[in-house]
């Protein structure tokens, strides 16, 4: 050892306590070769439960007339259908002789109420919750060549846009927005599925009709408004349509 290491001694481990979850086995007889057949049906159903997993033995639920337990022949058959003793919890002097005589740790019986196990359940893998089906969104529908009277044109999904003169009995609709870049002298229906939150923009309000989630104005109404003729955004304030001025 140098001398700056014996004048700074740096400790090399540190003790920390843990609860680690380990699969406790309560024995309820002694007798080992049922306990070899039940073990292997049990692998079979689950091999990769059964994969160096660490184990305790409980032999303390054993009556006090069972007899004498088999503790290395009990580790043994354990290891070989992979599980691995880390000690026994037992309360009898005979099964407590036994381990100290393997040089395994005796844990005291415990009081505290376990869960059983089902190696199939704990091998299964645990199904991811369903991610939602995210809302089906279609591109914004373009219109660029005048819609004439007794066209129908609709936007599902979607806003609608048209950079064109839109023709008196021409009709629009669409399930979002509505914008119109020239005279709108036919008929734009907004929101048609119910959405309140829909606009009409239009470079030229000559409409017959506009409407958005069912609530419309025809052009009786729209011709006496001072914004008639020129360009404007139209929305929507409980069961008014509001006019306002691009």
């Amino acid at each position: 050892m140098s001398q700056i290491e014996s004048q700074n001694p740096e400790p090399v481990f540190q003790l920390k306590g843990s609860m680690l979850a380990i699969t406790v086995m309560e024995l309820a007889r002694s007798n080992l070769e049922a306990l070899d057949r039940q073990l292997a049906a049990k692998v079979a159903q689950a091999p990769n439960f059964f994969s160096n997993t660490p184990l305790i033995l409980a032999l303390d639920k054993l009556a006090p007339n069972e007899g004498p337990v088999d503790l290395p022949g009990l580790v043994r058959i354990c290891r070989q259908h992979g599980l691995r003793t880390l000690a026994i919890r037992a309360n009898r002097i005979e099964d407590i002789a036994a381990a100290i005589a393997v040089d395994l740790p005796v844990l005291p019986p415990s009081g505290a109420r376990e869960r059983v196990i089902d190696p199939i359940e704990a091998e299964a893998p645990k199904k991811l919750p369903e991610k939602p089906p995210e809302p089906l969104i279609k591109p914004t529908r373009v219109i660029t060549s005048p819609v004439r009277g007794g066209q129908q044109i609709y936007a599902q999904g979607g806003d609608l846009v048209v950079v064109a003169p839109v023709s008196p009995g021409a009709e629009l609709l669409a399930d979002g927005n509505i914008h119109v870049y020239g005279p709108m002298r036919g008929r734009a229906l907004a929101g048609i599925k119910g959405d309140t939150k829909a606009r009409i923009f239009c470079q030229q309000l000559s409409a017959e009709l506009i409407s958005i989630a069912g609530q419309y104005k025809v052009s009786e109404d729209l011709r006496r408004d001072p914004l008639w003729g020129s360009p404007v955004q139209v929305s929507l304030s409980g069961d008014v349509l509001n006019i306002i001025r691009l």
